[in-house]
């Protein structure tokens, strides 16, 4: 792609940007006008800034002095993209995209050649180490995740190996290693994994699903099978994020897309435990990576999520984020959460929702990002626009 984008600062900023450091201009007098405006040219130019020791998205997980919050986007390398759709019709099969070194880094860094987000994320997908379970899989294009023989006994489970990602998925290792070399510290690289019962659910439902019938037949039914399935998920999940993180990853996100599916009863069964025993794992081996937790739909399950014990809760845009703050408490930080919706406004518009959103999120471990992935046919030029308003907020 050969567009790329600047930041012009105005009003009162033009002075923030030869001035890193504090700003005596308070957020809320910035929510109140357009924060930056894009043009179109160039890269899109950063602002000046003293070297530090770790990642601004690091420091802000861990409640340092940081001057801005941290931006990244859910799905920010992918099909918006016109370099993405490009190589895609050179390789049009996901699997191959995201298991192949050379066009996993290529795609991991398209954003970040762009845009310049604070986090890079691996491309890949959370149902990647199936085939290392001994589930078949495939993602077809138009139809999503396929699972070739969906899990509907014990015996089916008993057939599900623990998850050994050196040998399974020794090409995850290796584009995080090589990541982590070309974005230099500059940016923190981002791992993910799916949670147990997202994980289950795709499986044993045979794809994605409406009304999750059939993973809550077999919770309510047969919890026995469920809860040794999720055991699998739990114990394989965590070493995929020990390994990213020791090839690597920075920091690591947890989707557990479908656990919202559950009553909060149920939740307690079939999804607390197992991110618990999770985060319990990757602390003992790496007690500094910061792990963050999305799940979609979760506003009446946050103080649950808190209970995992994770670093950072990721909020979608159904919830305030004000509000969000004050049940999640003060110790853990916070991810989001513009409705990937408001990339179809105006510029103003999308200048107006990222401030709203930074003021309630108020200063400090805070993750500005969106409330879900980027949706297909988002203008790229907003995208920009995005990043450029994000990086030019001073608190």
């Amino acid at each position: 792609m050969s567009r790329s984008y600047s930041l012009t600062s105005i009003s009162s900023l033009s002075s923030l940007s030869a001035s890193p450091r504090k700003s005596s201009v308070p957020l809320s007098s910035i929510s109140k006008a357009p924060v930056v405006r894009c043009t179109l040219q160039g890269a899109v130019s950063e602002p000046n800034a003293t070297s530090v020791a770790e990642p601004l998205l690091l420091s802000a997980v861990r409640g340092g002095d940081v001057e801005r919050p941290p931006v990244w986007l859910m799905r920010q390398a992918g099909r918006y993209m016109k370099s993405y759709q490009i190589i895609c019709e050179k390789y049009p099969s996901f699997r191959e995209r995201s298991e192949n070194v050379d066009l996993v880094v290529e795609i991991s860094l398209q954003p970040w050649n762009v845009f310049k987000p604070d986090g890079v994320i691996l491309f890949s997908d959370i149902l990647t180490p199936l085939s290392g379970m001994n589930i078949p899989f495939d993602i077809v294009k138009g139809k999503g995740p396929v699972i070739f023989n969906p899990l509907q006994t014990a015996s089916d489970v008993d057939q599900v190996k623990e998850f050994v990602p050196e040998e399974s998925v020794p090409y995850v290792g290796k584009a995080l290693t090589i990541l982590r070399k070309e974005v230099d510290n500059k940016a923190a690289v981002l791992g993910f994994v799916g949670a147990p019962f997202t994980l289950a659910s795709y499986v044993v439902e045979g794809g994605s699903s409406k009304h999750f019938s059939k993973i809550k037949r077999l919770a309510f039914s047969q919890p026995k099978v469920l809860h040794a399935l999720l055991q699998k998920f739990s114990s394989s999940m965590a070493k995929y994020i020990q390994y990213q993180a020791d090839n690597g990853a920075q920091a690591v996100q947890i989707f557990d897309s479908w656990a919202t599916e559950l009553s909060p009863v149920d939740f307690e069964e079939f999804s607390l435990p197992y991110l618990t025993q999770i985060v319990n794992s990757v602390k003992q081996t790496h007690p500094h990576l910061p792990l963050i937790l999305y799940a979609s739909g979760s506003g009446g399950l946050l103080e649950r999520l808190v209970r995992t014990g994770v670093d950072v809760v990721s909020l979608d845009w159904t919830v305030d984020m004000a509000e969000g703050r004050r049940r999640l408490g003060a110790d853990v930080a916070v991810q989001g959460n513009v409705d990937p919706g408001v990339l179809f406004g105006s510029k103003e518009f999308i200048t107006s929702r990222i401030n709203d959103t930074v003021r309630k999120a108020g200063r400090g471990k805070h993750i500005l990002n969106l409330g879900h992935g980027i949706v297909v046919g988002t203008p790229e030029e907003n995208v920009a626009h995005f990043f450029e308003v994000a990086k030019g907020i001073r608190y």
